[in-house]
Formats: structure tokens, sequence, C-alpha cells
């Protein structure tokens, strides 16, 4: 069973490839000359396919295989990281790889989310997908890495700026690879679905409630990786001090604690009450706006942000294991949410409110925190 959970394991790991399309975007900006509003459409695209291909991406999953699905979105990612591995593009056909990535990469989060269920022996599925989590904060963390490495490794060095890509493109294929050998038997839905009916899933509370929830925590966690080094910055820090004590600690915070969730047992939804808890004191200590509390407050938002996605993604998926393509395509399209949210926080912050306007954040984990207390009558009553 653990050989089967490896691919899966490699494909999360790819799957942070996309996050490093921020920190590559300066590159990108110098290398044409471009303006920073046009060099974010790096981020803006791989935003857009989350939101346009994710229900989509359910409908086919449930259609064709999960694992059919996962290897056309390492396919489509294949493409996206060949293409400039070979020849130098234009910033349109630029674009048009990011976007690709984009596509794939939704797709390896809808398939891969669910089929992680199919891989997993009995009670460990949340565990799991808090593991693969983790290693998808670390594929993130490691190529946003990579992206500043090249300029410095003569034997990518030569290639500029495009030197990332043969890497990327090395680990998307021995991805491709291994999931294409892997075995598995996997849970259906009865009846095929379409997109129609992958949205009526959303009459039932449960699944509108926890759709709501993930739109919500993502919107918040970008709203803190964006602002945070602001915040430490008007108390007096340095600008690579304050990158430091911001978002690299709560991001870092984040991945450890998705590490150790997937190597604890521990009941989903308990870790989920106990997440929604931490994430929402953390964001309340930054609203107090005292240094040292907001030091405190992003080590704890950290902790609670940390396993909120796989504990939430869990518990859902575990109500109707036979509707999971479906509901997993629901799911990563809530992650539209990191556009939208972090709209509103920064609406308050032009207006001179940097520290009220975690008042957005704590809204969002308020919610989540509801939530969580509903998931522990629906255990007392059962």
């Amino acid at each position: 069973m653990k050989f089967k959970t490896f691919p899966i394991f490699l494909a999360f790991l790819v799957m942070g490839i996309a996050d490093a399309m921020g920190p590559m975007a300066s590159a990108v900006e110098k290398n044409y000359e471009l303006s920073a509003v046009v060099a974010t459409l790096l981020t803006f695209f791989v935003f857009i396919a989350f939101a346009v291909f994710s229900v989509p991406g359910g409908v086919l999953a449930a259609r064709i295989g999960k694992k059919n699905l996962l290897l056309l979105g390492l396919g489509l990612n294949i493409i996206a990281m060949a293409i400039p591995t070979f020849i130098n593009p234009g910033f349109t056909l630029l674009l048009f790889c990011i976007f690709l990535l984009g596509i794939g990469t939704t797709f390896l989060q809808v398939a891969g989310n669910p089929i992680m269920y199919d891989v997993s022996e009995k009670g460990t599925y949340s565990r799991n997908l808090a593991l693969a989590q983790g290693i998808k904060g670390l594929g993130a963390s490691g190529s946003a890495y990579l992206v500043g490495l090249v300029l410095v490794l003569p034997i990518f060095a030569t290639m500029g700026w495009r030197g990332v890509f043969p890497v990327f493109l090395l680990f998307m294929v021995l991805a491709f690879v291994f999931v294409a050998l892997l075995k598995v038997e996997e849970t259906k839905a009865d009846i095929p679905p379409s997109i129609g009916s992958s949205l009526k899933l959303l009459k039932e509370p449960v699944f509108a409630l926890a759709v709501v929830g993930i739109f919500l925590y993502v919107g918040a966690e970008v709203c803190m990786g964006r602002f945070l080094k602001p915040t430490l910055e008007s108390f007096g820090f340095s600008t690579d001090n304050a990158a430091l004590w911001g978002p690299t600690v709560f991001f870092g915070t984040i991945t450890f604690g998705r590490l150790v969730a997937g190597s604890i047992n521990l009941n989903a939804h308990t870790f989920f009450r106990i997440s929604a808890s931490l994430g929402l004191l953390g964001v309340v200590f930054i609203l107090t706006g005292q240094e040292y509390l907001t030091l405190a407050g992003i080590v704890l938002g950290g902790l609670g942000f940390a396993n909120i996605w796989p504990m939430l993604f869990s518990i859902t998926i575990e109500e109707k294991p036979e509707r999971s393509s479906e509901l997993s395509g629901l799911m990563v399209m809530a992650i539209s949410g990191g556009a939208l949210v972090p709209l509103v926080m920064g609406e308050l912050v032009d207006s001179g409110m940097l520290t009220l306007a975690y008042i957005v954040p704590a809204i969002c984990f308020g919610y989540l925190f509801l939530l969580s207390l509903k998931g522990k009558k629906k255990i007392a009553a059962a």
C-alpha cells in the first residue's frame, strides 16, 4: 500500500511548481522589460485555470478515471515545461505555457486529492492527505529556491532565467512514469456525472458549506502571505527581516504543520477544530497591533492554517466517496478565493488600516471555527 501512495505523493510534489510562478515573475519582468502589472499575469493565468477548469476536471475524472486525469495533467505540464526548456519563447508563448501549467496543475489537484482516498488504507486518508499537502509545500518552497539557484549553478546559468525549466521538466516526467505504473481500484459514481450534476451537489448544505470554507481559507492564506511583510515593516523591521519573520516563517510553519499531521493519527474532525481555533487565535493576536503578539500570531496562524485544507477536504469526501471527483472539482474551484478575498483586505490597507485589515482573515477563520463546531455536533449526535 505504501508503494501505491508514493506516485501520488510525487504528483503532489510537482503541484508545488505552479507556486514558483510568483518568484519567477521578477525574472520574467526583467527579461521581457515588462511592467510589474503585466508580469503578474504569470500567477493570474494559474488562478484563472483553477477557476475555469476545476469543475469540468471533476466531471472528466469521474468519466475517464482519476489516474487518467492525473496523467493528462502531468502530460500538459510536461508540454508547458518542455517549450521554454528547448526554445527561448516570446512572452505570449510563455503565457500560453503558464496557462497550460495552470490547467495541468488544476487537473492534478482535482484528481490527486480524491485518488489519495483510493490508495490509502482505511482510517489513514486524512493523515495521508495532510502529508501530501506538506510535500506540496516542500515542492513550492523548493521550486521557488531553484528559481534563484539556477543563476548561480554553471550548468543552468547559461540558460539565464530559463534554467529552472529543465529541472521542472525532469520531475514532471518522473511523476508521469510512476503514476502510469500505478495500479489502483478507484471509487466511481454509479451514474456518469455532468457539470450540472456536479453543481447540484451545492444544494446539499454539507457540501456548500465546505466549498465556502475552502474559498475563505485560501483567501485568508493569500492575505497573510501578501500583507505580513508590510505589517512587520510598519514595526520597523528591515525589508529582509520582514520577509523572513513574516511570509517565510508563516509558510514554513504551514509546511511543518502538515508534515507533522501526516505522521500522527488523530480524528479529522478533532484536528479540524484544533486547526480552526489556532488559526483564529493567531489572526486575533496580529489584530492587537503589538509586535511580539504579532510574531506569536504568525506562528500560531501557520500551525492553524496548515491543516484546514486536508482535514476539511477529507471530511467532505468521506461523506460521499463515490462522488469524490465532482466534490474535488468544486473544492478546487474554490481556490479562486485566493484571487478575490485579498482584494477586500487590500482595500482596507489602501485606506490606511493595515492592522485592522486583518479582520478579513479573522472573519474567514471565524466561519471555519463555526463550521468545525458544526462537525462536532454531528459527531455527538452519531
